[in-house]
């Protein structure tokens, strides 16, 4: 196997946080050789920076000869310069060496550090804007940096909002950089920004991680009120970022976490995007690093996508060092995951991917023409009659299902948990079921002789098929659709009725359905949800979900999110 060589022109941090050792650590993390040539040296750790010593500019050039007179250097960043000699030196040997062949190179104008340490001379700052700007495929300036460039060149401008972030890296970009990516971790944003935005400007491509999208109210169930993400982070790049040279604004946003593991974060995404240009990549979003495919070309907007997200799941992971700020977890994508770990800021990944891999025939799903009436009372009731019987006939399939899984557990905990499940379905007979029959005038006998209609032998065998044939994973992942999915209606309902003027009715007198949205937007069936996220969760926990597994469960759940929608159509049809 051979990996493309990649080169960090940078500071030394000997607290390994920041600078060429962070580096070199994401580059082996995302599957590069890292190279590196050392610009000066440091004292700090993460507390903040204590001293440096600069390298002679002439031992920083006979470094970056020596690299490239000997290895193929793909892609490469410039971090922490310090002086104008240095710069100088680095941007002649670039232009002496890709004279005759693509130059991607990054650059992190690296000015200050956190702790206010100045890691580029004053004086340095208009070689780093006329030398190396010009020569860069991407610069990634955060809020003081790119204030700090605009006003050496008379540009002087405050950036405290998503609207400042784009037309500052539009003036950016006016410097010479063929793109700019302006680094919003340190401007509060909100998605009402975004939106105000967008509406300005349709034409803004957006991406977007570790958010809940809609029909996903499950998954904030659990959520304290401190974990319900209201602020995000940004990044908002600007610039000729495709294979047709054309420009244009992308926004990549994610939740804001409140972490004091950021020491580093800046040279980190610098770093993985530069892997991103030398690998050449195509993933979707959930398809995390280091799972990147060799290509002839890779698009700054996917290397700037798949660093922030390698960038921000480093933070979401990172363990404590140190007294004060520490690094981010480098090597959290070293186990080839498709989904990350669950962790306290991010408990449900596995079923937010589920849903979001399947996001519109989720949505058809979960508002099905069958809910949307049967939220506003207007649902005929043949229809509702229709579906109470044959759910009869599906909650048997399910409990023999369940009691399968117990079969097939090897744990006391797994049977207990199965078992419990099988409970809760008897439960939902003998009582939720036996009164909505009672209601709308269905004996049980009538249940029993009614017969069972192609939807609900098709899904019923469906997940019998999986239980006898599929491990226990993949039964449970059959099994949660179901559960999942009518705790998502019931708590779409539910907050849909809470809106001015809201066409869901709750009152009883007026929607005879309100009880089936209170059942199972309520208390004791969304313990029931939390049970089932806490099982699909388990699975990413226990083992790492490969590539060919997570394709396995997407197939799963898609065929049984479809089945579910077939259900509705069923009862719907009459048929």
């Amino acid at each position: 196997m051979s990996l493309p060589a990649v080169l960090t022109i940078a500071g030394s941090d000997p607290s390994g946080g920041a600078g060429i050792q962070a580096d070199l650590k994401a580059f082996t993390a995302l599957s590069c050789y890292g190279t590196s040539v050392i610009t000066a040296l440091t004292a700090q750790n993460t507390t903040g920076v204590r001293g440096v010593h600069a390298c002679p500019p002439e031992f920083v050039q006979d470094q970056l000869e020596s690299v490239l007179d000997d290895i193929d250097v793909f892609a490469l960043k410039t971090g922490m310069l310090y002086d104008g000699a240095t710069i100088r030196v680095v941007a002649s040997t670039l232009k002496k060496y890709y004279s005759e062949k693509p130059l991607r190179l990054v650059c992190d104008p690296v000015c200050v550090s956190t702790s206010g340490h100045a890691l580029l001379l004053d004086s340095a700052l208009g070689s780093l804007i006329d030398e190396i700007l010009p020569l860069a495929t991407l610069i990634t300036p955060n809020k003081s940096e790119a204030e700090l460039i605009l006003s050496h060149k008379q540009r002087k401008v405050t950036i405290s909002s998503l609207a400042d972030m784009t037309s500052a890296s539009k003036e950016l970009l006016t410097l010479g950089p063929r793109a700019v990516l302006l680094k919003g971790g340190h401007v509060t944003t909100t998605m009402k920004e975004v939106h105000e935005l967008l509406e300005k400007d349709p034409a803004i491509s957006v991406y977007k991680y570790g958010l809940l999208d809609e029909n996903m109210n499950i998954l904030q169930v659990a959520l304290s009120e401190e974990d319900r993400i209201s602020q995000l982070v940004v990044d908002v790049l600007q610039g000729s970022c495709g294979l047709g040279g054309e420009v244009g604004t992308s926004l990549f946003i994610r939740p804001r976490i409140e972490s004091t593991s950021t020491h580093g974060t800046g040279c980190t995404l610098s770093t993985a995007i530069v892997c991103g240009l030398a690998n050449g990549l195509t993933s979707n979003l959930f398809l995390l690093l280091p799972l990147w495919r060799l290509i002839a070309f890779c698009s700054v907007p996917e290397a700037v996508r798949n660093g922030t997200i390698y960038t921000y799941l480093g933070i979401l992971h990172a363990f404590p060092v140190g007294a004060g700020h520490g690094p981010l977890n480098h090597t959290h994508s070293v186990v080839s995951r498709s989904v990350p770990r669950p962790c306290p800021r991010d408990r449900y990944p596995l079923t937010r991917a589920l849903i979001s891999s399947t996001a519109s025939v989720w949505k058809e799903y979960v508002e099905h023409t069958f809910v949307k009436e049967l939220g506003k009372g207007l649902l005929d009731k043949r229809c509702f009659v229709h579906f109470i019987k044959q759910d009869y006939h599906y909650l048997k399939y399910y409990a023999r299902a369940l009691a399968l899984l117990a079969a097939k557990s090897t744990s006391f905990t797994a049977m207990a948990t199965a078992m419990q499940s099988v409970q809760n379905v008897l439960h939902e007979i003998s009582t939720n079921h036996k009164t909505f029959c009672t209601r709308w005038g269905v004996s049980e006998k009538e249940l029993e002789e009614t017969p069972e209609s192609t939807a609900t032998t098709a899904y019923g065998a469906y997940i019998m098929d999986i239980g006898f044939q599929c491990d226990t994973v993949k039964l449970n992942m059959a099994l949660a659709a179901c559960l999942l999915g009518y705790g998502e209606v019931g708590l779409w309902l539910a907050d849909e009725s809470k809106r001015p003027g809201s066409w869901v009715i709750m009152d009883e007198s007026s929607n005879p359905y309100a009880p089936w949205i209170r059942e199972y937007s309520g208390e004791m069936y969304q313990k029931a949800v939390e049970v089932g996220l806490a099982t699909i969760e388990g699975i990413g926990s226990i083992a790492p979900v490969t590539e060919e597994r997570f394709e396995e469960y997407v197939e799963i759940w898609r065929k049984c999110v479809m089945l579910e929608k077939g259900f509705w159509d069923m009862a719907i049809a009459l048929s």
